[in-house]
């Protein structure tokens, strides 16, 4: 499996303040989406998000989001290494994802870009 990134999940209480500081420490701007009642906004690594507390605490509970080259790959590298999927792979508006809980008891959301066959 070959793991291309990761994104550092944040939850914020007010989007439009947080955006600002995150674009000038990553030096780009955000690409902002909505999902779930939750407003997104993608900034380099960081993913901040901002919404409902009924929301934001299941999102709480994933640790990262990492980028991986093709989830079914990640799925497989995961059961066989001890990993339980929690969720998917499913298509999202970006690609394909799973929810996986580490032996460790870590959450991570794994993520590809291609598109839903």
């Amino acid at each position: 499996m070959d793991i291309l990134g990761a994104t550092l999940r944040i939850c914020v209480d007010d989007l439009e303040t947080a955006v600002p500081f995150y674009e000038k420490l990553a030096g780009g701007p955000a690409l902002r989406f909505e999902r779930g009642g939750v407003s997104v906004a993608a900034v380099g690594c960081f993913l901040l998000m901002s919404g409902p507390e009924s929301e934001l605490e299941v999102l709480r509970k994933v640790s990262a989001t990492i980028a991986v080259t093709d989830v079914d790959e990640a799925h497989r590298v995961l059961t066989d290494s001890g990993a339980h999927v929690v969720a998917g792979p499913v298509a999202t508006p970006g690609g394909r994802n799973l929810i996986a809980m580490h032996p460790d008891g870590y959450v991570y959301e794994y993520v590809d870009r291609r598109a839903a066959e």
